[in-house]
């Protein structure tokens, strides 16, 4: 789940590292994030200073949430997510790809495209009561954080091939590329994306291209170059994707 904002840096896990941390700002939200204590997450608070809509992009992850009190969690989106009408303060745990469904106890394609409250997954007491610790830590984020920290350590470790998967198609291999240099045959692949990421490997390959493209057209290179160097047939492949992903043309999505 991330929040499309005036100075986004871009795609973190299409080029192999944590979410760049920092402030971004524009005339309806403060947004901030930092690199959490849980290996490869993210923890973030989003402020708005009036309400507005907002445009989340797909990136490959779930999100646990905090908003208003309440704990929800963030499916892993296929397409834009407008936050029109939802005011108030956000704070969440962004976890790499492929590693929430072992912490919440649920498969990333039940979840996909939607957000629901925790205690749809858990029970309602339990949720209560993390909630309340929750709402009592120094700030929401912290809390969420430390949260995301006792759900992992009671946790199995994070299965190494899911981060390889992220990472090999995150640098612009196939999907049969990929598959070959794991071990795995394609049905195998695509059953342990769907319990991992949500969707297939075709989809996790092309939000990932997707933001490699939007990480590479902010950074200021012309978009027939942004489209050839990732990974795209021509430009108006590109500008296929960014609509029917992100939900605007190219040129209006860097504007914002």
């Amino acid at each position: 789940m991330l929040w499309l904002l005036a100075g986004d840096p871009g795609d973190p896990w299409a080029i192999g590292g944590a979410r760049r941390c920092g402030a971004r700002r524009n005339v309806a939200h403060v947004y901030v994030e930092r690199a959490s204590r849980l290996a490869g997450a993210v923890v973030w608070t989003n402020a708005p200073e009036r309400d507005g809509a907002g445009r989340v992009l797909p990136d490959g992850c779930m999100d646990l949430l905090w908003h208003e009190g309440r704990l929800l969690v963030a499916g892993p989106d296929t397409h834009a997510y407008l936050t029109d009408g939802e005011g108030g303060t956000w704070s969440g745990v962004r976890f790499y790809p492929g590693t929430a469904p072992a912490l919440l106890g649920v498969p990333a394609h039940e979840l996909r495209d939607r957000r629901v409250e925790l205690a749809d997954l858990w029970p309602a007491s339990e949720v209560r009561r993390l909630a309340a610790r929750v709402n009592a830590a120094p700030d929401p984020a912290s809390g969420l954080e430390d949260l995301a920290l006792r759900q992992a350590a009671g946790a199995a470790p994070p299965d190494p091939v899911l981060r390889q998967v992220v990472t090999a198609l995150g640098q612009g291999r196939t999907v049969g590329e990929t598959a070959d240099e794991l071990g795995l045959g394609a049905r195998q692949l695509h059953r342990r994306s769907l319990t991992a990421f949500g969707y297939g490997p075709k989809t996790l390959a092309r939000i990932l291209r997707l933001r490699r493209a939007l990480a590479l057209a902010r950074d200021g290179m012309p978009f027939a170059a942004t489209a050839a160097r990732s990974g795209y047939a021509d430009q108006a492949h590109l500008a296929r994707d960014v609509r029917e992903l992100a939900g605007l043309p190219l040129g209006e999505l860097l504007a914002r």
